[in-house]
């Protein structure tokens, strides 16, 4: 391509001057022809031009101007779908690349979301080294310095995002963000509460990570008290797009409610042709053959109403959830785990912690944990 002009478009004076300034904010000269200089407000017919080396950029954010003219809000949005909690580390970049691509299967959008720390609740809350603070030197204009610099680095993690969607690297999805002060796994209850994501996606860190630093508190506290479907992607994961997943693995709680989940799986992620395997956990108070047959129930619902997808069933031993996990995992190449998760109150999450929170702190795969 050259640097000849060329016309991307053809509009009212009043258009063509709200596209000319879109276009020049992102760095893309702009040239308007057939302007009648005497009543601007009146031509019609103004050609919008630009170099031709800009026509691939200039087109994806023409094509969704709607989109980029109002990409950055910092507060929340009444329409948003879904929400990515973020810290600005690694994990965080790899739980936006999957967001991005499910956001545009269920054409929807994306709410960012993190949180920054009172610094007169002390230093037990793990931070970025960029946020971190001295407990003892805390007062009123620290805490608007650790504001004013996760605000800076949202405006930076904004702005990187939507480079990416400029240049095709993610789908065009609306995005908004904001920052708060708070407990981070309070402020991701509430935001839920009050906006009904459809979907919260977050990173984590590695398995063996997340066994030595106990990091991954927020997210297994998140799963263990949200009511709303989290999707949680590790940062080794390779895996960074929904239509490159082809095997689930289920877990069965050998009730009525799998049958929701499966339903709400289904609509969560739209893919043709899984592979998915139901896995059987029997729990104390029921029988292996009870526990079978519940699940070649399931089984039968799953083939009747989903036959484009295909269905095996696969066991695990209650006292040896790790091994047998790991040896599932590694024989199905299995690209997601999606797990049923049922409402505890505060001391059976203390005592006795679901299968979700078990196997977040033992994989390095992406799970969905859907509330029933």
């Amino acid at each position: 391509m050259n640097n000849r002009l060329i016309t991307v478009a053809i509009h009212t004076f009043d258009r063509a001057n709200e596209l000319k300034s879109l276009l020049e904010r992102e760095g893309i000269a702009v040239t308007l022809q057939n302007v009648n200089l005497d009543q601007p407000v009146v031509s019609s017919g103004v050609r919008v031009r630009i170099k031709e080396s800009d026509l691939p950029f200039a087109l994806r954010i023409i094509e969704n101007q709607d989109i980029f003219s109002q990409i950055k809000p910092n507060s929340g949005n009444s329409d948003t779908n879904i929400l990515v909690p973020v810290d600005f580390s690694p994990h965080s970049v790899q739980a936006c690349n999957m967001a991005f691509s499910i956001a545009s299967r269920l054409k929807s959008s994306i709410h960012l979301l993190h949180t920054f720390t009172d610094p007169t609740l002390g230093n037990s809350i793990p931070l970025s080294d960029v946020l971190s603070f001295d407990s003892n030197r805390a007062n009123a204009d620290e805490l608007l310095a650790i504001e004013n610099e996760a605000r800076r680095q949202m405006d930076l993690y904004t702005d990187n995002l939507l480079s990416k969607m400029k240049t095709g690297e993610l789908p065009v999805v609306k995005l908004t963000s904001e920052i708060q002060e708070g407990i981070p796994e309070e402020v991701i209850n509430q935001y839920a509460k009050e906006n009904a994501p459809v979907m919260i996606v977050m990173g984590t860190r590695g398995a063996q990570t997340k066994e030595r630093e106990l990091v991954g508190s927020v997210t297994a506290e998140v799963l263990d008290t949200c009511r709303y479907p989290v999707f949680t992607v590790p940062e080794s994961v390779r895996l960074n797009k929904i239509e490159k997943i082809d095997s689930i693995l289920f877990f069965s709680n050998f009730d009525q409610e799998d049958i929701l989940a499966i339903d709400a799986l289904f609509r969560l992620l739209p893919i043709d042709h899984l592979n998915i395997i139901l896995i059987r956990v029997p729990g104390k108070k029921i029988s292996e053959q009870g526990s079978l047959n519940s699940l070649k129930r399931l089984e039968a619902y799953c083939m009747g109403h989903y036959p484009q997808h295909k269905f095996s069933i696969e066991t695990m031993s209650i006292d040896s959830i790790e091994e047998d996990f790991s040896r599932i995992t590694a024989s199905s190449s299995c690209h997601l785990i999606a797990v049923p998760n049922k409402k505890k109150n505060m001391f059976a999450r203390l005592f006795n912690p679901g299968i979700a929170h078990r196997i977040l702190f033992h994989s390095d795969t992406p799970m969905v944990v859907i509330p029933v």
